[in-house]
């Protein structure tokens, strides 16, 4: 004899709830207290009961998916962050489509299309650089609610964004340098065009400022967050004639190629040079010395973004604009700063 597949309302009977809230368990648990939320999820585990999404999503008209935009997935600092993002979204029921945007031959219109055919139902956005044929396939559509940003943003578009306080991190690494008796400090910048790039650059020139630093444009020297950059800045600084005692490096994987060329070039870190970067990626604590840099809570802004795109394709969250959400960043103190020579 054939095994019926248990229906919800088996799994109301095992929970001793009505099918209503077992409905609002699988899709949205956040309204159910923890006590009922978990009866109603031993109940779907001891009966075997089983979605059926794609019925599911024809009778609510979604496609049960999300598409992260990401702008170079062979970043390091981004795994974190799309971890979280599909625990939260995984555990409401969505998909998670990646699309990397600067991968070579990606196509400005494949982003609109999946907006255009209706096969995701919003975007979490890492990429601060949304084209204009993505915008306005968003409007066209009236997904525009259904988009978040996290972690860059751009300002034409005023969408609401998940961000770290990349201000304060700066501010931190000014304060940081200026405390160990360091007046020389440079400034490894990223990509001209990026959002991140240019607030952390202002943020250091201002706070220099504060602390009645004098800056030599020498010793800004823009790069592009990659490890490359960092190499090519090491050999540029360190071949001037007026040297800089401290390099505030505006990433992680900079500051890091940063160091070994500098290592490589018979420069002492920090003993010659004391070097901060930005970004805490795992790499920064096992490297020798270790990496002082800024911590961004990566698995948090990941949380976060899915939050409030959760909230916002539930019809919670009707904010407009550019709505701001700070994560929060700490001064993580190791082996490649101290005093300067």
């Amino acid at each position: 004899m054939k095994k019926t597949q248990p229906k919800i309302k088996d799994v109301a009977f095992v929970a001793g709830v009505s099918t209503a809230t077992v409905s609002r368990a699988l899709t949205q648990p956040d309204r159910l207290s923890a006590p009922t939320r978990q009866k109603v999820f031993d109940a779907i585990h001891s009966t075997g009961y089983r979605v059926n999404q794609a019925a599911r999503n024809l009778r609510t008209r979604r496609a049960g998916a999300v598409l992260v935009l990401v702008p170079n997935l062979g970043n390091p600092f981004f795994s974190a962050i799309l971890s979280s993002i599909n625990d939260v979204l995984a555990a409401n029921g969505y998909s998670v489509l990646v699309f990397d945007s600067q991968q070579p031959g990606a196509s400005e219109h494949a982003v609109a299309d999946c907006f255009l055919n209706g096969s995701v139902d919003g975007m979490i956005t890492l990429d601060g650089h949304m084209s204009d044929a993505t915008g306005h396939a968003l409007r066209s559509t009236n997904m525009m609610q259904q988009v978040v940003f996290c972690c860059e943003w751009s300002d034409q578009w005023q969408l609401p964004s998940i961000r770290s306080n990349n201000g304060l991190g700066t501010r931190l690494v000014v304060d940081h340098l200026v405390a160990l008796g360091h007046r020389r400090i440079a400034h490894v910048a990223g990509p001209a065009e990026n959002i991140l790039a240019e607030v952390r650059k202002k943020a250091f020139a201002q706070r220099c400022a504060i602390h009645g630093l004098d800056i030599s444009p020498d010793w800004i020297v823009e790069g592009d967050f990659s490890l490359g950059a960092g190499a090519r800045a090491a050999e540029r600084i360190l071949a001037l004639s007026e040297r800089p005692t401290a390099v505030f490096c505006a990433s992680d994987a900079m500051a890091l190629s940063f160091i070994t060329r500098c290592q490589q070039l018979g420069v002492a870190v920090p003993q010659d040079i004391s070097v901060v970067g930005f970004d805490d990626i795992e790499l920064a604590a096992f490297m020798e010395p270790g990496l002082t840099t800024i911590r961004q809570d990566r698995s948090g802004l990941g949380r976060l973004a899915a939050q409030e795109l959760l909230a916002r394709l539930r019809g919670e969250q009707k904010t407009e604009g550019a709505h701001v959400i700070f994560a929060p960043v700490a001064l993580i103190e190791r082996g490649t700063t101290a005093a300067p020579p």
